[in-house]
């Protein structure tokens, strides 16, 4: 009897000292010092170590984290602000979005991709990279191996961006207006944008953020369509209404404007879990899901990346 309590004992101690680097990871997310891409490695290097505890439905949280976050989201957003950006680049941000997510529907399948895994990097590159995979996936039900292998082509290409793109604006030569058009349509999330733009210059920043924020609303339109495109016979079409009180948060940011202390800190909070969230996905991955996956979905999203980028700067150029 005291031999199986002390191997209890035992097998919980261990079971404890296993999961400190996982509770701490957490807890280190939660952090202003953690930013989405290391938390999504650091996940993942946790799981290849086999520090991740098992038992605990993760992807079942991260996806109710994904939905919270994206509904604090729309507290940052002023309602005017949102409108009055869209009509800026309006035509070139739907040609670029339009036909990326088309090229992405059908190359996904020339590729060997699973069809999720291919909807969520193209709509990545098409609208606002992680952002837009947050809120897609939950539209369509993808499991965290497909939004990982989406996320992590992302973050690769946002790394690049933030060194190519401007050293290319340098090497044609581009205005400071032509490079932020090109850097907010082009470069994935907000914050490479941002980085590659405050590189180039001022007003490269002040453009590149404004049209971005026009880009981004897209999120919304998208998501719709995406419950749609993804319906099965199966099951009915699931109204993804994180999206709509994403919207009702912005509404309500524009309503009630007295209380913009307690929307930054709800926006500051979300921005936060969407940090989390991508530490749990990254936790999800390994080294054997990567290998089984292989270099396809990368090699997708940097197909898809060069058809925008070169396509827009064309565009740019001839324009203006």
């Amino acid at each position: 009897m005291f031999s199986d309590v002390g191997i209890l004992m035992a097998y919980s101690l261990t079971s404890l000292l296993k999961n400190i680097p996982f509770v701490l990871g957490l807890l280190i997310c939660t952090t202003s010092y953690v930013t989405s891409p290391t938390a999504l490695v650091l996940g993942f290097f946790l799981t290849t170590l086999s520090m991740v505890p098992q038992g605990v439905p993760l992807a079942k949280i991260t996806k109710k984290l994904l939905s919270y976050s994206i509904v604090g989201l729309g507290f940052g957003i002023p309602l005017q602000t949102a409108l009055t950006v869209t009509t800026h680049g309006l035509g070139l941000i739907l040609a670029t979005l339009l036909s990326t997510l088309l090229i992405g529907w059908f190359a996904s399948v020339r590729f060997g991709l699973m069809r999720k895994t291919g909807y969520l990097i193209a709509s990545g590159t098409a609208i606002c990279g992680g952002s837009a995979i947050a809120a897609v996936a939950p539209a369509i039900e993808a499991d965290d191996e497909q939004i990982g292998l989406a996320l992590g082509t992302i973050f690769v290409l946002n790394s690049l961006a933030l060194f190519l793109f401007p050293a290319v604006g340098h090497l044609l030569n581009m205005s400071q207006e032509a490079f932020g058009t090109w850097a907010a349509i082009a470069i994935h999330d907000t914050s490479s944008v941002v980085g590659a733009a405050s590189a180039y210059g001022e007003t490269a920043l002040k453009t590149a953020t404004t049209l971005k924020l026009a880009r981004a609303l897209w999120i919304i339109p998208v998501a719709f369509l995406s419950t749609f495109l993804f319906r099965s016979e199966s099951r009915k079409i699931t109204i993804p209404y994180f999206i709509l009180f994403y919207c009702a948060a912005i509404v309500l940011h524009d309503q009630f404007p007295q209380f913009s202390t307690l929307y930054q800190g709800i926006f500051t909070v979300a921005k936060q879990m969407l940090v989390i969230c991508l530490f749990l996905i990254g936790c999800s991955l390994s080294f054997g899901k990567l290998r089984q996956a292989g270099p396809r979905p990368l090699l997708f999203g940097v197909g898809l990346w060069v058809v925008i980028s070169i396509s827009s700067l064309t565009w740019i150029m001839t324009t203006r």
